[in-house]
Protein backbone atom coordinates (compact mmCIF):
# COMPACT_ATOMS: atom_id res chain seq x y z
CA UNK A 1 0.00 0.00 0.00
CA UNK A 2 0.89 3.71 -0.53
CA UNK A 3 3.70 4.91 1.84
CA UNK A 4 2.00 8.11 2.09
CA UNK A 5 -1.66 6.80 3.31
CA UNK A 6 -2.70 7.75 6.70
CA UNK A 7 -5.94 6.52 8.62
CA UNK A 8 -5.75 7.46 11.86
CA UNK A 9 -8.64 5.19 13.19
CA UNK A 10 -6.98 4.43 16.37
CA UNK A 11 -5.12 6.57 19.19
CA UNK A 12 -2.25 3.84 18.86
CA UNK A 13 -0.11 4.86 15.83
CA UNK A 14 1.93 1.49 15.24
CA UNK A 15 -1.92 0.25 15.02
CA UNK A 16 -2.91 2.64 12.40
CA UNK A 17 0.67 2.34 10.51
CA UNK A 18 -0.43 -1.49 10.43
CA UNK A 19 -3.91 -0.81 8.74
CA UNK A 20 -2.09 1.31 5.88
CA UNK A 21 0.56 -1.37 5.28
CA UNK A 22 -0.72 -4.69 5.68
CA UNK A 23 -4.51 -5.57 3.63
CA UNK A 24 -5.34 -8.36 5.67
CA UNK A 25 -5.62 -6.09 9.04
CA UNK A 26 -7.86 -3.48 7.18
CA UNK A 27 -9.97 -6.14 6.35
CA UNK A 28 -10.24 -7.32 9.80
CA UNK A 29 -10.62 -3.93 11.75
CA UNK A 30 -13.69 -3.61 9.19
CA UNK A 31 -15.15 -6.54 9.90
CA UNK A 32 -15.07 -5.81 13.52
CA UNK A 33 -16.15 -2.49 13.18
CA UNK A 34 -19.62 -3.48 14.26
CA UNK A 35 -21.62 -2.37 17.96
CA UNK A 36 -17.76 -1.34 19.29
CA UNK A 37 -16.21 2.24 18.90
CA UNK A 38 -14.44 2.19 15.95
CA UNK A 39 -11.15 2.95 17.82
CA UNK A 40 -11.16 -0.39 19.25
CA UNK A 41 -12.23 -2.99 16.56
CA UNK A 42 -9.29 -0.98 13.72
CA UNK A 43 -6.94 -1.47 16.69
CA UNK A 44 -7.95 -4.93 17.36
CA UNK A 45 -6.04 -6.57 14.27
CA UNK A 46 -2.86 -5.31 15.89
CA UNK A 47 -3.67 -7.11 18.71
CA UNK A 48 -4.42 -10.43 16.98
CA UNK A 49 -1.51 -10.37 15.02
CA UNK A 50 1.25 -10.23 17.92
CA UNK A 51 -1.04 -12.90 19.01
CA UNK A 52 -0.60 -15.54 16.01
CA UNK A 53 2.94 -14.61 15.50
CA UNK A 54 3.78 -16.40 12.11
CA UNK A 55 0.28 -17.52 11.29
CA UNK A 56 -0.71 -14.26 10.74
CA UNK A 57 -1.49 -14.33 6.59
CA UNK A 58 -4.69 -15.43 4.94
CA UNK A 59 -3.47 -19.19 4.47
CA UNK A 60 -1.89 -19.49 8.21
CA UNK A 61 -5.25 -18.34 9.56
CA UNK A 62 -7.24 -20.62 6.81
CA UNK A 63 -5.22 -23.19 8.05
CA UNK A 64 -5.76 -23.33 11.99
CA UNK A 65 -8.94 -25.19 13.26
CA UNK A 66 -11.79 -22.23 13.66
CA UNK A 67 -12.04 -23.53 17.69
CA UNK A 68 -8.05 -22.13 17.73
CA UNK A 69 -8.89 -18.65 16.18
CA UNK A 70 -12.07 -18.53 18.92
CA UNK A 71 -9.72 -18.33 21.48
CA UNK A 72 -7.01 -16.13 20.45
CA UNK A 73 -9.93 -13.62 19.96
CA UNK A 74 -11.36 -14.90 23.17
CA UNK A 75 -7.96 -14.49 25.19
CA UNK A 76 -7.90 -11.66 27.77
CA UNK A 77 -8.22 -8.63 26.27
CA UNK A 78 -11.50 -10.33 24.54
CA UNK A 79 -10.70 -8.37 20.81
CA UNK A 80 -14.53 -7.44 20.47
CA UNK A 81 -17.80 -7.73 22.26
CA UNK A 82 -18.56 -10.67 20.42
CA UNK A 83 -15.02 -12.78 20.21
CA UNK A 84 -16.14 -16.11 18.93
CA UNK A 85 -18.39 -15.23 16.27
CA UNK A 86 -15.84 -12.36 14.73
CA UNK A 87 -13.43 -14.97 14.94
CA UNK A 88 -15.11 -17.65 12.77
CA UNK A 89 -16.11 -15.11 10.25
CA UNK A 90 -12.46 -13.83 10.19
CA UNK A 91 -11.42 -17.68 9.38
CA UNK A 92 -13.90 -17.84 6.89
CA UNK A 93 -12.69 -14.77 5.13
CA UNK A 94 -9.50 -16.31 5.31
CA UNK A 95 -9.93 -18.97 3.83
CA UNK A 96 -12.19 -17.18 0.79
CA UNK A 97 -8.70 -15.37 0.49
CA UNK A 98 -7.09 -18.62 0.35
CA UNK A 99 -9.58 -19.85 -2.15
CA UNK A 100 -10.21 -17.26 -4.64
CA UNK A 101 -7.18 -14.90 -4.65
CA UNK A 102 -3.87 -17.61 -3.65
CA UNK A 103 -3.85 -15.57 -0.52
CA UNK A 104 -3.29 -12.22 -1.62
CA UNK A 105 -5.83 -10.00 0.21
CA UNK A 106 -5.13 -6.69 -1.64
CA UNK A 107 -5.81 -9.02 -4.89
CA UNK A 108 -9.73 -8.83 -4.24
CA UNK A 109 -9.17 -4.94 -4.78
CA UNK A 110 -6.69 -4.40 -6.80
CA UNK A 111 -7.84 -6.27 -9.80
CA UNK A 112 -11.35 -5.58 -9.20
CA UNK A 113 -12.48 -3.91 -13.05
CA UNK A 114 -15.48 -1.80 -11.89
CA UNK A 115 -17.01 -0.71 -8.38
CA UNK A 116 -19.62 -3.09 -8.86
CA UNK A 117 -17.58 -5.79 -9.49
CA UNK A 118 -15.37 -5.19 -5.92
CA UNK A 119 -18.63 -4.90 -3.83
CA UNK A 120 -19.64 -8.14 -4.89
CA UNK A 121 -16.57 -9.59 -3.61
CA UNK A 122 -16.75 -8.07 -0.68
CA UNK A 123 -19.89 -8.45 0.32
CA UNK A 124 -20.05 -12.49 0.27
CA UNK A 125 -17.35 -12.67 2.51
CA UNK A 126 -18.53 -13.73 6.49
CA UNK A 127 -19.86 -10.69 8.24
CA UNK A 128 -20.04 -8.25 4.79
CA UNK A 129 -23.71 -7.85 4.99
CA UNK A 130 -25.18 -4.31 2.31
CA UNK A 131 -23.57 -1.00 4.97
CA UNK A 132 -20.17 -2.36 6.04
CA UNK A 133 -19.42 -3.99 1.93
CA UNK A 134 -20.46 -0.29 1.00
CA UNK A 135 -18.17 1.55 3.60
CA UNK A 136 -15.19 -0.73 2.94
CA UNK A 137 -15.62 0.23 -1.06
CA UNK A 138 -15.88 3.87 -0.01
CA UNK A 139 -13.29 3.34 2.70
CA UNK A 140 -10.72 2.26 -0.04
CA UNK A 141 -11.15 4.56 -2.54
CA UNK A 142 -11.04 7.81 0.19
CA UNK A 143 -8.58 6.62 1.99
CA UNK A 144 -6.44 4.20 -0.18
CA UNK A 145 -7.05 5.69 -3.67
CA UNK A 146 -8.69 2.49 -4.78
CA UNK A 147 -11.26 3.57 -6.94
CA UNK A 148 -12.42 1.68 -10.04
CA UNK A 149 -14.93 2.80 -12.27
CA UNK A 150 -18.43 3.38 -10.87
CA UNK A 151 -17.38 3.02 -7.10
CA UNK A 152 -18.96 5.89 -5.99
CA UNK A 153 -22.42 4.37 -7.16
CA UNK A 154 -21.35 1.15 -5.83
CA UNK A 155 -20.74 2.37 -2.02
CA UNK A 156 -24.15 4.59 -2.12
CA UNK A 157 -24.49 7.34 0.58
CA UNK A 158 -20.55 6.17 1.72
CA UNK A 159 -18.98 7.76 -1.58
CA UNK A 160 -20.40 11.57 -0.42
CA UNK A 161 -18.57 14.33 1.67
CA UNK A 162 -20.33 13.99 5.19
CA UNK A 163 -18.53 12.15 7.12
CA UNK A 164 -20.42 9.52 8.50
CA UNK A 165 -18.20 5.99 8.61
CA UNK A 166 -14.62 4.51 8.81
CA UNK A 167 -14.36 5.75 5.16
CA UNK A 168 -14.27 9.39 6.29
CA UNK A 169 -11.59 9.25 8.49
CA UNK A 170 -8.40 11.11 7.39
CA UNK A 171 -7.47 13.01 10.30
CA UNK A 172 -8.06 13.00 14.52
CA UNK A 173 -11.00 16.11 13.73
CA UNK A 174 -12.51 13.93 11.13
CA UNK A 175 -12.90 10.91 13.36
CA UNK A 176 -14.50 13.45 16.75
CA UNK A 177 -17.07 14.06 13.37
CA UNK A 178 -17.79 10.90 12.20
CA UNK A 179 -18.17 9.53 15.83
CA UNK A 180 -20.50 12.70 16.58
CA UNK A 181 -22.39 11.86 13.29
CA UNK A 182 -23.12 8.18 14.26
CA UNK A 183 -24.28 9.03 17.58
CA UNK A 184 -26.59 11.57 16.65
CA UNK A 185 -28.18 9.11 14.20
CA UNK A 186 -28.52 6.81 16.89
CA UNK A 187 -30.44 9.21 18.90
CA UNK A 188 -32.54 9.71 16.05
CA UNK A 189 -32.92 6.17 14.76
CA UNK A 190 -31.60 6.23 11.62
CA UNK A 191 -28.99 4.61 9.94
CA UNK A 192 -25.35 6.09 9.06
CA UNK A 193 -26.43 5.94 5.58
CA UNK A 194 -29.21 8.64 6.35
CA UNK A 195 -29.41 12.13 6.62
CA UNK A 196 -30.88 13.72 10.11
CA UNK A 197 -33.15 16.44 9.32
Amino acid sequence: MDATVTFPITFDEDANELLTHDPLALLFGMLLDQQVPMTWAFRSPMTIKERLGDRWSPAGIAAMDPEEVVAVFCDKPAVHRYPAAMARRAHGIAAHIVEHYDGDTAAMWTTAKSGAELYKRVSVLPGFAQEKSQIFVALLAKRFDVKPRGWKAAAGAFSDTQPRSAADVSSPAKLDEVRKWKKAQKAAKKSKSEFSL
